[in-house]
């Protein structure tokens, strides 16, 4: 095992950004507990698979949040009760009320970045609702923190990963979603930003219905070239590694589009990062690039979710899926 760990340091120390800074170690971790399941596995070529199913949950009653309803869910997953919020547009600025009543409303599984709750969340699931769109925000295990040590030690042992189980989260939301009488089962997305947006793509890849997802502020770990360069060996080590690596699982997104949106002076992820995980993306995608100073969703990025989103939803392959 102490070889295992420093082949893992190793790793970390050679993807040489600060995805893990301030995110790892943090109090409160959910147990994982070594389980033999048909419906999780890791293919040999690192690719995580898991059997979707909807799971049972309950609704909070519906209250009024200005132009939405805001429903509390509770459900079950992978050992957890996982907690959310579902937001229902009652006006639309964008979806018009008549493709709304023939085709229900367009969803989106929004997955906050690390630290952050569903409710500091809401001020983007505020404005996809202003723009027609629902969502359901998810507190995520460990709210989105990762311990990659920790997970690759339980890999190791055969037992299930945090990291892995987040994505299984997000795809039972996504079932969630799917049945509410008023949204289109057949018109879901996932979005996310930093950490919740590596989550984001795993589960679109995964989930065969989803339309596309829309990425914030994130970029993939390069698990790849980082493994060339720190000479670990161990087929195990580099198969979790690729398993929690967004780009992965990026040749299973298309031809559904991919939307990313990045601030040049990101605090915390450096554009370049986030443009070479663009790079190794498949069309239809889009890069839209911001001047704001901060991690994350900032106002000036409005407009780019506002297109990049009309596109995956109208199912057609426009000119907004270019370097913009």
């Amino acid at each position: 095992m102490a070889s295992y760990k420093a082949g893992a340091g190793l790793l970390i120390a050679a993807l040489a950004i600060a995805l893990f800074i301030g995110w790892m170690g943090l109090p409160g971790s959910i147990p994982a507990t070594k389980i033999n399941s048909l419906d999780w596995r890791v293919e040999d070529d690192g690719r995580l698979d898991y059997l979707i199913s909807k799971p049972e949950f309950n609704l909070s009653e519906e209250k009024v949040d200005g132009n939405s309803s805001l429903i509390t869910v509770r459900y079950a997953s992978r050992g957890a009760e996982m907690a959310g919020l579902l937001r229902i547009p009652r006006f639309s600025k964008t979806v018009s009320d008549e493709e709304n009543k023939k085709d229900g409303i367009p969803g989106i599984v929004l997955l906050p970045g690390a630290t952050v709750t569903k409710e500091r969340e809401q001020g983007l699931a505020k404005r996809l609702a202003d723009l027609g769109y629902a969502t359901i925000t998810l507190d995520q295990r460990n709210l989105g923190a990762i311990d990659v040590n920790a997970d690759l030690e339980l890999f190791l042992e055969g037992s299930e990963p945090v990291e892995h189980m987040m994505v299984s989260d997000a795809l039972s939301a996504a079932e969630i979603l799917r049945s509410q009488l008023r949204i289109d089962p057949e018109r879901i997305i996932y979005a996310g930003e930093s950490n919740g947006a590596r989550t984001a793509i795993i589960a679109c890849a995964l989930d065969e219905r989803s339309k596309g997802v829309l990425a914030i502020s994130t970029c993939g770990y390069g698990t790849d070239a980082a493994v060339a360069q720190s000479g670990i060996k161990d087929e195990d080590t580099i198969r979790f590694y690729r398993s929690i690596d967004p780009e992965t699982y990026l040749p299973l997104i298309s031809p559904r589009p991919l939307a990313m949106i990045q601030s040049e002076n990101d605090t915390v992820i450096p554009y370049p990062l986030a443009e070479r995980t663009f790079t190794l993306a498949s069309q239809p995608k889009s890069l839209v690039s911001v001047g704001c100073r901060v991690h994350g969703y900032c106002q000036e990025m409005d407009e780019g979710i506002e297109k990049g989103l009309k596109g995956m939803f109208s199912y057609v392959s426009v000119s907004w899926f270019t370097r913009e």
